[in-house]
C-alpha cells in the first residue's frame, strides 16, 4: 500500500483549473521502484506534474545505483509523468549533467530545475528551488558557482528574493526557527537545525507551500500566516511547511505528498482555523540586497541591512552604483564590445541562446545596447540635444547589428530588440537577439508578443510609425521585429534601411495592471523553445567563456563598428 497524504480544497474553493500535484522525498536512484509506483497511481489520479524533493540520485557511487541511472539514461526506465527535481545533499553525477547539458532533459518527462532556479508550469504554477546545502561563514567550494553542485551561497539564496508570486518553494535545508510556534510534535524525533537564509526566502516570498526534505521523517507544520505588509497591509499569505521523508526509509514514513492546487484560487479572507503566526517573523533577515531592471539581468547594490519602522522610499542608485554605468568600478568590463560617443554595446550575461544557436553566427548574439548617459527612460534625459544623439547612436548600433548578422547567416536571420522604459527604473537599454527570418516573415514573432500579452490580460499591442522614438511618452515595452532584406531587396534602399524592415509594436505600461520585467526574454524562451534559459542567472557563464563569446562577436562585427572609425 502506497503511504500518501491528499489534500482537497474545499468544494467551493475548487475549480476547474485546480490541478493536482504530487510531491516525492529523496528517491537515491530508486528509479524503477519510485516510477513504477508512480504509474500505478497515475492511471487512477492523473496528476498535472510531479516534484522530487532532496537526493534524485544519492551519491550514485554504488553498482545497484550506477545501473539504475544506466537504464533511465537508455530510456528503460519510463517517468509516467512531468517530473522537476533540483539538488539535495549530493551534486548531480556527471553522466546526468551530460546529458543535460546535450538534451535539456535526463529523459522523457525528467528535468531539473537547477540549485537555485525558477519555473511556471503550463498550468500556471510557479516553483521556486534552492536545493543544497549553505556554506557558512569560514567555508570555501570551489565548485560552489556550479549549477549542479550541492552546496550555495547566501548571496544565492538572496538572489531569489526578485521572484514574485511563488506557488511552491522547494529547499533541501529546514528555514531556521520554522518549529516556533507549533503544537505539532516531534516526539522522539529532532529536528534539522535550521538555516537562516532559507528562512529568509520563505518569509521574502511568501509561498503557499514549502516543502524540505533533509529530515528522514515526515513533518507537517500547522500553516503560518506572515505579517501583511505596507504593500499589502490587508493581505496575510499563508505557507504549509511540509518535511517529506525519503523512500524506502526504515521507518515507514511518508514519502509520498499529494495535493489539489488552483494558482488563481483568491487568497482567504480569514485566517484558517488553526493557523499560527510565521515563525519566522521575529528571525531577524536583512532587506533584499539586489535591485533589477529588466529581466532582473543587472544588480544594484544597496546599502542598509536593517528594516526601519517605516519604510522609506530610497533614491534609484547613481551611475557609481549602477552596473549598466561605466562609471561603476565593479562594471563588467570584458564582456563590453563596442563603445561609441553616446552609446555602448555589450554582450549579455546569461545569454538567452547558446553559441551553438545559430552556427552560421558561432556566438550567442544576445546583446544589451546601453546609453552612456544615467536614465531610466529618453524622456527623462533633460538635455534634447543629449537625448535625441543618444536614441541616435543607439539605433546606429541596432542597424549595425543587422547588417552583421544579416551577413553572416546570408539573410536566414533577422532580429528582435526590446526595451522597457519606466520613470521608476533604473538605466534605460535595449536587449537584441538574432531570430530566424520565417518565424518573422510568417508574423510568428508578432503573434507571440501579442498573444503572451493576451495570456497575462495586458492591453493590446498598438504598431508604431517611430517618427520620434526618442520622445516617447509615458511609460512602455517596445519591440522592434527586424525582418532581413535579400540583396535584391537592397539595391535601391537608404544606407540607414539596407538591413531590411522593421516592426515596431508599442505596449503602454499603465498603473492599472503589474507588468513582468521579464516578459521580452520570456516570450522569446517560449517561441525558440529555450524555456529552461528564461531565468539569466541559470544560464550564467565562467569569464572565460564570456571572454570567449565577446571575442567572437568582435571579430564578426569590427567591419560594421562604427566606435572603430571614430577613434
Amino acid at each position: 500500500m502506497i503511504d500518501i497524504h491528499f489534500e482537497f480544497l474545499t468544494a467551493n474553493k475548487l475549480k476547474i483549473m485546480a490541478s493536482k500535484i504530487l510531491v516525492l522525498g529523496t528517491v537515491n536512484c530508486a528509479f524503477q521502484q519510485v516510477f513504477t509506483k508512480l504509474a500505478k497511481l497515475q492511471a487512477k489520479q492523473n496528476f498535472a506534474f510531479a516534484i522530487v524533493v532532496g537526493d534524485l540520485f544519492g551519491e550514485g557511487t554504488s553498482e545497484e545505483e550506477l545501473n539504475q541511472i544506466s537504464a533511465l539514461l537508455a530510456g528503460n526506465i519510463v517517468v509516467p509523468l512531468p517530473t522537476y527535481f533540483s539538488v539535495g545533499k549530493n551534486p548531480i553525477p556527471t553522466r546526468v549533467v551530460e546529458k543535460i547539458q546535450a538534451d535539456d532533459e535526463v529523459c522523457p518527462n525528467l528535468y531539473f530545475l537547477g540549485r537555485r532556479g525558477t519555473l511556471k508550469t503550463s498550468e500556471g504554477i510557479r516553483i521556486a528551488a534552492l536545493g543544497g546545502e549553505v556554506l557558512t561563514d569560514g567555508q570555501s567550494d570551489p565548485n560552489v558557482n556550479k549549477r549542479y553542485h550541492s552546496r550555495y551561497t547566501e548571496s544565492d539564496a538572496r538572489s531569489l528574493y526578485g521572484v514574485h508570486d511563488t506557488d511552491i518553494l522547494i529547499t533541501y535545508e529546514w528555514p531556521k526557527g520554522v518549529t516556533g510556534r507549533s503544537n505539532v510534535p516531534l516526539t522522539d524525533k529532532v529536528a534539522p537545525e535550521g538555516v537562516q537564509c532559507v528562512a529568509d526566502v520563505c518569509s521574502t516570498l511568501k509561498p503557499r507551500y514549502h516543502f524540505s526534505s533533509k529530515a528522514d521523517f515526515f513533518y507537517e507544520r500547522e500553516p503560518f500566516f506572515h505579517i501583511p505588509t505596507e504593500e499589502n497591509p490587508d493581505t496575510k499569505f499563508v505557507t504549509r511547511f511540509i518535511n517529506i521523508a525519503s523512500y524506502g526509509n526504515p521507518s515507514g514514513q511518508k514519502w509520498m505528498y499529494a495535493f489539489t492546487y488552483d494558482p488563481k484560487a483568491p487568497i482567504p479572507e480569514t485566517i484558517p482555523t488553526g493557523t499560527t503566526v510565521s515563525p519566522l517573523a521575529n528571525v531577524a533577515r536583512k532587506r533584499p540586497a539586489l535591485e533589477s531592471q529588466n529581466q532582473g539581468f543587472q544588480r544594484f547594490s544597496r546599502g542598509n541591512n536593517e528594516r526601519p519602522q517605516k519604510r522609506a522610499r530610497r533614491p534609484p542608485p547613481g551611475p557609481g552604483e549602477c552596473f549598466f554605468c561605466l562609471s561603476n568600478p565593479n562594471i563588467a568590463t570584458h564582456i563590453i564590445a563596442s563603445i561609441g560617443n553616446d552609446a555602448y554595446l555589450t554582450t549579455a550575461k546569461g545569454p538567452l541562446t547558446k553559441s551553438d544557436m545559430y552556427p552560421l553566427l558561432g556566438f550567442p548574439g544576445h546583446m544589451l545596447i546601453i546609453p552612456l548617459i544615467h536614465s531610466p527612460t529618453f524622456s527623462s534625459i533633460a538635455d534634447p540635444e543629449a537625448r535625441r544623439s543618444t536614441y541616435d547612436e543607439m539605433q546606429r548600433y541596432r542597424v549595425a547589428l543587422n547588417d552583421m548578422v544579416r551577413e553572416k547567416s546570408k539573410s536566414s536571420l533577422g532580429s528582435v530588440t526590446w526595451e522597457v522604459s519606466r520613470g521608476n527604473g533604473i538605466h534605460v537599454h535595449w536587449q537584441y537577439l538574432p531570430v530566424a527570418s520565417d518565424l518573422i516573415s510568417k508574423g510568428l514573432v508578432e503573434a507571440a508578443f501579442k498573444v503572451e500579452a493576451e495570456n497575462l490580460q495586458y492591453p493590446k499591442f498598438k504598431s508604431s510609425a517611430n517618427d520620434d522614438g526618442a520622445n516617447e511618452v509615458g511609460d512602455y515595452f517596445r519591440v522592434w521585429i527586424s525582418q532581413p532584406a535579400t540583396d535584391g531587396d537592397s539595391k535601391d534602399q537608404t544606407e540607414s534601411s539596407k538591413s531590411g524592415s522593421d516592426k515596431i509594436l508599442i505596449l503602454a505600461l499603465t498603473p492599472d495592471f503589474r507588468f513582468d520585467l521579464q516578459f521580452g526574454r520570456r516570450v522569446m524562451a517560449k517561441l525558440l523553445q529555450l524555456e529552461k534559459r528564461m531565468d539569466w542567472r541559470e544560464c550564467e557563464q565562467t569569464t572565460e567563456e564570456e571572454v570567449t563569446d565577446v571575442e567572437a562577436f568582435k571579430d564578426a562585427f569590427k567591419k560594421h563598428d562604427f566606435s572603430l572609425e571614430e577613434e
